[in-house]
Parts: structure tokens; C-alpha cells; sequence
């Protein structure tokens, strides 16, 4: 092998090895994990909490579209959300909700929200198709 192709192979599984490393830190940087309303109190990193929405607690200011609501974990913890963005149409039909964001002064302010709604196939009674014997 000679001299000149050998140091290219050297350069080419570095810059691999690099390109890798960056899509890992990447990857992990964008990773945002599931915490308790105690923890999400506790750090100033981007968190995602779930909750029951509070009946009742929702407040969406058209001028600024800023909807403010509360959700409650199965603890019976409330924590308070502030989320800048149009709010979501099927928000009161929610059986749950999850925010993406961070605490700060008190609320989560949320960059993303999720609202997990009940199926539109929960609870109807499965029909039996058969051969009806004569």
C-alpha cells in the first residue's frame, strides 16, 4: 500500500468516526425525557410531563395565543402549563396531556404539546358476522 493511499484511509475513518460521534451527541441532545412534576420543578432542562387535563382550568388569550391550563398526575400533583400557540381543537376531548418544555417562575412553558384523545373505537361493541344456519 502505499504512502499517500494509506494517509487518505487514515483521513477517511476519521472524518467517519467524527461524523458519527456528531450524530450521536446530536441525537442525545435532542432527547427529551419523560420526568414527575417534582422533578420538571427541579431542573431548568427541557422535560416532557403527562397529566389528566384539570376540568375547567384552561384559559386561551386570542391576542397574545396563549393558552394557560393545568394537568394533574396520578399523585393527585397539579403542575401549571403556559403554551404560546394555537390551541389544539379536539384540547377538551384530551384524556391526556403531555408538555414539552421547561419550569420556569412557577409554570412549564411548553414549546410542544401533545393531546392523547380517547379512540373514536373505544367502547363500540364489536358486531358478529356469520352463517345463519336455516
Amino acid at each position: 500500500m502505499s504512502r499517500s493511499r494509506m494517509v487518505w484511509t487514515v483521513v477517511g475513518v476519521v472524518a467517519i468516526i467524527g461524523f458519527v460521534a456528531f450524530g450521536a451527541g446530536a441525537f442525545k441532545s435532542n432527547l427529551t425525557p419523560y420526568v414527575s412534576f417534582q422533578q420538571a420543578r427541579a431542573t431548568s432542562d427541557a422535560v416532557q410531563v403527562a397529566g389528566k387535563l384539570v376540568p375547567g382550568s384552561d384559559n386561551f388569550e386570542e391576542a397574545s395565543s396563549r393558552l394557560m391550563f393545568a394537568i394533574q398526575d396520578d399523585h393527585g400533583d397539579v403542575l401549571k402549563i403556559a403554551y404560546k400557540g394555537l390551541k389544539p381543537g379536539n384540547f377538551h376531548e384530551a384524556t391526556q396531556v403531555v408538555a414539552i418544555g421547561r419550569f420556569h417562575g412557577g409554570v412549564l412553558e411548553a414549546e410542544k404539546l401533545l393531546v392523547k384523545c380517547p379512540s373514536k373505537y373505544q367502547g363500540v361493541e364489536e358486531k358478529e358476522y356469520g352463517s345463519s344456519s336455516s
